[in-house]
Formats: C-alpha cells, sequence, structure tokens
C-alpha cells in the first residue's frame, strides 16, 4: 500500500469514527433530555450553545450551555413523562473537527400538573464542534413536522416515572 493510499485509508477510517462519535453524542442528547441529566447534558454542548426550537405551541430560543440547562431542569420536572426518540442521522463532516447533522424526532411530553400531552416529530439540525475531550452540540434548531397536543380527561395511571425521581419540583 503506498504512502498516499494508507493516508486516504486512515483518513476514512477517522471519518467513520467521528459520525459514530456524533451519533452516540446525540444519542446521549436524548436520554440526558428525557432523564433530567443535567451533568450528562452539561458535558454534551458547547458552553455557547445557541437553540431554536419551534413547535406548534411554542417557540423556545436560547442562548448559552447555563440557560439552556435552566431551562431543561424547570421544563422536564418530576411531575412530567418524557420520551425522545431520534432516527435516521445524516451527517456530513464538514472538516476535521466540525460536521452538520439532521434528525429525525419523535417525541412524546406529558405534563401531569396540567394533563397536556404533546406529541409530534420534527428534523433536528445541528452543528457539532470536536473539542479536547469530544464533540460537542454547538447549535441545535427544528421545526414541527406535526404537532398534536391534547388535555387528557383524568391524571393517567402512571405506575413508574424515571423523572419522578431524577427531575426537579416544578417551577411554580
Amino acid at each position: 500500500m503506498s504512502e498516499v493510499d494508507h493516508q486516504s485509508l486512515l483518513a476514512r477510517v477517522q471519518a467513520i469514527e467521528d459520525i459514530e462519535a456524533i451519533k452516540r453524542l446525540k444519542y446521549r442528547y436524548f436520554r440526558a433530555i428525557d432523564s433530567a441529566d443535567v451533568a450528562a447534558l452539561e458535558a454534551l454542548l458547547t458552553e455557547d450553545i445557541a437553540v431554536n426550537y419551534k413547535g406548534g405551541t411554542y417557540h423556545w430560543v436560547v442562548e448559552g450551555r447555563a440557560n439552556m440547562l435552566a431551562s431543561i431542569r424547570a421544563g422536564f420536572h418530576n411531575r412530567a413523562l418524557a420520551q425522545h426518540t431520534g432516527h435516521h442521522p445524516e451527517i456530513d463532516l464538514t472538516s476535521p473537527a466540525t460536521a452538520n447533522g439532521l434528525w429525525y424526532l419523535t417525541d412524546s411530553f406529558i405534563n401531569l400538573d396540567t394533563l397536556l400531552v404533546t406529541q409530534g416529530s420534527s428534523l433536528y439540525r445541528d452543528t457539532y464542534v470536536k473539542l479536547a475531550d469530544g464533540w460537542k452540540i454547538k447549535t441545535s434548531s427544528y421545526t414541527r413536522i406535526y404537532e398534536i397536543v391534547e388535555t387528557l380527561d383524568k391524571r393517567p395511571n402512571v405506575t413508574f416515572s424515571l423523572l419522578a425521581q431524577t427531575g426537579s419540583a416544578p417551577v411554580a
């Protein structure tokens, strides 16, 4: 194998490893959100993260990791149920230390105090940067594909909720 072929192979292997690391980053993001694991989430985001999530009933824009973590802590409280799954990642490396990603989101959120259920899907568009300690989410945005918001007639019979154990009390 020539030196050029060897270097090309190494670059392709590194690209595959980077794409896989970004996938794992986003999977950890979804898990951290749904379990209110703010410490884990903090390790996944750049300090200057910018978020812009637009749904049918909300438009959430936040800048800075501290602000985002405070919002997650308040929103994913111990009186909520949450489920976010990311599918069909399309990740493009734009340099050895930057990348863009497109993810298909399916989610459900139930506020047990208001009995509001929000379900839907979105297309996440993220940018990532590779720092000394690994890949981080730098920007994240989505616009809903669809959203359904309904009010339950009565409180559901919840037999277990991880957020009940890990989430903070709701902000009054």
